[in-house]
């Protein structure tokens, strides 16, 4: 199944997914730079990372 042949719901989710994991970015890096709640910005990170996996599976 490719990403073309998505439709509906399932076509918007992996947009939305890739949105989320760029604010997920932002707020956690932001979170680490300015040295407040570091272990949040970390988990932050590492759930973009995972939003980011997500989407390659569900687009191959």
């Amino acid at each position: 199944m490719t990403a073309a042949s998505l439709s509906g719901v399932a076509a918007v989710a992996p947009a939305v997914a890739m949105l989320a994991a760029f604010a997920c970015a932002i707020g956690g890096g932001y979170l680490l730079v300015k040295r407040r709640q570091w272990l949040k910005g970390v988990l932050m990170l590492v759930m973009a990372a995972v939003l980011v996996g997500n989407v390659l599976i569900w687009t191959m």
